[in-house]
């Protein structure tokens, strides 16, 4: 509170004191420009003039560095905005000057010095407070990640600037070089500040769209005044005694500045312009991946989880020195960064006899916090100040309401924390309290959730490559099935429609299990229908989608497959293997079964362009009552209770007695004596089976 009513007194004073100031300036320049025009002494010296001068520059400087604020605690486009409407009402004010002079035209009162005089003073007063408010925003702007050599250069600019006002009480004022052997080094200093530009980075497209407007506003509200206030000039006769106005480095130097870092800003936010967007669209993804992998990466122990806190918390911030201290296990555990452990020890006994400061916020919850109130209370922050170290940053980090650890950064400058800073570190450990409190909780479920999540989501793929129904037709009906051992499923099975006459079947095996296999099965899927429009033979076919399915498989990986295309009006089946279990195929015209055995290599299996020589490709008619039936080795290789395998020949035999039925029956029947023989145990592998009676 007495900090603030300081404050208040301060901006109060200077405001006074700049008022009397302007008028007593005002008041002596009219006295003076009278008794010169009547030819009587004023009984006023230039001195006069020069105090009144510097009192005022020094009570608007003072006014706008207490009234600014600092750029941590104010939105950037609010500072612009301030500036922009000093500006503007400043140059509003001036060219309803000129207007008027306009409308007085060549009269009598056109002429009067002390009218212009006195309009010359209204003129330089509101651009003493419109250049030297704009200053002061810059200052901010500059100094918002600031370092020691950044205020050091900074306070040495701005004492010199200070310093200059002195040079209108010497007798070479108005001399051309002795003010550009002043000026310049204030110029080229001021040069230098002008690239510190790093606020621009915080802005959004929007908000660097609105500062380009401001920003050339300003621009030409300087050029503005300063063509207005060299013609004015140039109409008064005492340009001698004006000397203090138009000789004055502060004015000019202070004037150049503002100018040149308007320009640069200017031109920095035009070229950073174009890649906004794309750096908001990036910072997303980054945000959403930095979710998706803190949901995945579950390996991550809380030491590790801490390590990661405390570089990613240093860097984010520049900070001198930084430690974590944690209690592990009822245990206490110390990461430091730039500090050992002695000098840890000394510091704490600092900060703790600091905390009973009124500044100091204590970030300490109550028990039994609700979440939300707990998070709030969490992004609470100490900052304290050290002899060695002028700006601290304590923040605690919370797991399940207890506080297990302290975070505390530390920074040789004194302010180094902006708004921007603290909410990253405040986030930073509000993410890694969380991701503590979820390793725990998931440790105790992870092995089994995962497994579960695996199982559903190949499940999920298994059953979306498969047809919904299967194909319609006068020549043949198809029935098919697919069961997933465990969920997990590798089979694959799907047809395509050519043209009316001509049909497409494959069916398709996946080595391995789990995950892996059900996304091999999706690619598979993508090869067929992709390959399926283009009308190849069997072994073409198979050709491409061994060189398709090489590029993106695992080298250890490979798909077995029988590929079948049927024409309806010659007849006919056309047909290669690509490693698979042999189709069945049953006749009805000799009531007999037989075992379709062409030679064929995995898919995946050799990936070159030798591929095809493995491949036979053979042809068959077919004739009314015939039935294929494609399948999978789970089917023959499924055991009994004696671990016998149902094998070739009891497929052969279920297919042989029910050869009449429909093929939904067949697989129905199939079903039946498969799970009979297995005594309605759990099948150990995958098991699909495709049938197409012609009939």
């Amino acid at each position: 509170m007495m900090k603030l009513r300081i404050h208040r007194n301060v901006i109060r004073l200077s405001l006074f004191l700049g008022i009397i100031s302007w008028i007593g300036l005002v008041t002596v320049d009219l006295f003076i420009q009278f008794a010169q025009s009547h030819n009587v002494p004023s009984g006023f010296k230039s001195e006069f003039t020069h105090i009144f001068l510097i009192l005022f520059l020094v009570s608007v400087a003072v006014y706008y560095r207490f009234i600014t604020g600092q750029a941590e605690r104010i939105n950037f486009i609010d500072l612009l905005w301030r500036v922009f409407a000093t500006g503007l009402f400043a140059t509003a004010i001036s060219l309803a000057i000129q207007l008027f002079y306009e409308l007085l035209g060549q009269g009598s009162l056109a002429e009067k010095s002390l009218l212009r005089l006195f309009f010359f003073h209204i003129r330089f007063g509101l651009f003493a407070a419109f250049i030297i408010s704009t200053f002061m925003v810059w200052k901010q702007l500059i100094l918002y990640q600031k370092s020691k050599r950044l205020i050091l250069l900074w306070q040495i600019f701005e004492y010199s600037l200070l310093a200059s006002i002195v040079f209108i009480f010497f007798p070479a004022q108005n001399d051309l070089v002795t003010l550009l052997i002043v000026l310049i080094p204030l110029l080229l200093l001021g040069l230098v500040l002008s690239i510190n530009l790093k606020w621009i980075a915080y802005l959004d497209f929007r908000q660097k769209w609105k500062s380009i407007s401001i920003m050339l506003a300003i621009a030409i509200f300087i050029i503005f005044y300063v063509q207005q206030f060299i013609e004015q000039i140039a109409l008064l006769t005492d340009l001698e005694r004006l000397g203090s106005f138009i000789f004055n480095p502060f004015i000019i130097a202070i004037t150049g500045f503002v100018f040149i870092y308007s320009i640069f800003s200017l031109l920095v936010i035009i070229f950073n312009l174009p890649t906004s967007s794309v750096f908001e669209q990036k910072l997303e993804e980054i945000i959403n991946f930095q979710r998706l992998s803190q949901s995945s990466q579950s390996e991550y122990n809380t030491s590790q989880i801490y390590d990661i806190l405390l570089e990613s918390a240093a860097k984010a911030v520049i900070a001198d020195v930084s430690w974590i201290e944690i209690s592990h296990n009822g245990s206490p555990r110390l990461l430091t960064k730039g500090i050992n452990q002695e000098r840890v020890d000394i510091f704490k006994k600092r900060l703790q006899a600091n905390t009973d400061q009124p500044e100091i916020i204590n970030p300490l919850p109550r028990p039994r916090l609700q979440r939300q109130d707990f998070e709030q209370r969490q992004r609470r922050h100490r900052i304290l100040k050290l002899p060695e170290y002028r700006s601290v940053l304590w923040v605690p980090l919370i797991v399940k309401n207890t506080i297990v650890g302290n975070l505390v950064l530390m920074k040789e400058v004194s302010d180094g924390f902006n708004k921007e800073m603290i909410s990253i570190i405040t986030t930073f450990a509000s993410q890694a309290s969380i991701s503590i409190e979820n390793f725990q909780l998931m440790n105790e479920t992870l092995v089994n959730e995962r497994y579960q999540e695996e199982l559903k989501i190949a499940n999920r793929v298994h059953r979306s490559l498969l047809p919904n129904k299967p194909i319609s037709n006068d020549a043949f009906d198809i029935s098919a099935f697919s069961e997933s051992a465990d969920q997990v499923g590798g089979d694959y099975y799907d047809q395509y429609q050519i043209d009316d006459h001509k049909f497409i079947i494959i069916i398709g095996d996946v080595s391995g299990k789990g995950t892996s296999a059900a996304f091999n099965m999706s690619q598979m899927k993508g090869v067929f229908h992709s390959l399926a429009q283009l009308d190849l033979p069997p072994d073409k076919f198979l050709a491409y989608a061994n060189s398709a399915l090489g590029r993106c498989m695992e080298k250890t990986s490979f798909i077995t497959a029988s590929f079948f295309v049927v024409n309806t009006q010659d007849r006919t089946l056309s047909f290669a293997r690509a490693g698979h279990t042999p189709t069945l195929y049953y006749s009805d015209k000799t009531k007999q079964a037989c075992y379709l055995e062409t030679k064929g290599l995995g898919l995946g299996i050799i990936r070159n362009d030798k591929f095809d020589q493995y491949i036979e490709v053979s042809e068959k008619r077919y004739q009314q009552g015939d039935i294929i039936l494609l399948y999978t080795d789970g089917i023959t290789e499924a055991t009994n209770d004696e671990n016998e395998e149902f094998g070739y020949d009891r497929l052969k035999k279920v297919i042989i007695d029910h050869a009449q039925e429909s093929s939904g029956v067949l697989q129905k029947k199939l079903i039946e004596e498969l799970y009979k023989f297995c005594n309605h145990r759990p099948l150990n592998d995958d098991y699909t089976a495709l049938i197409m009676k012609f009939t």
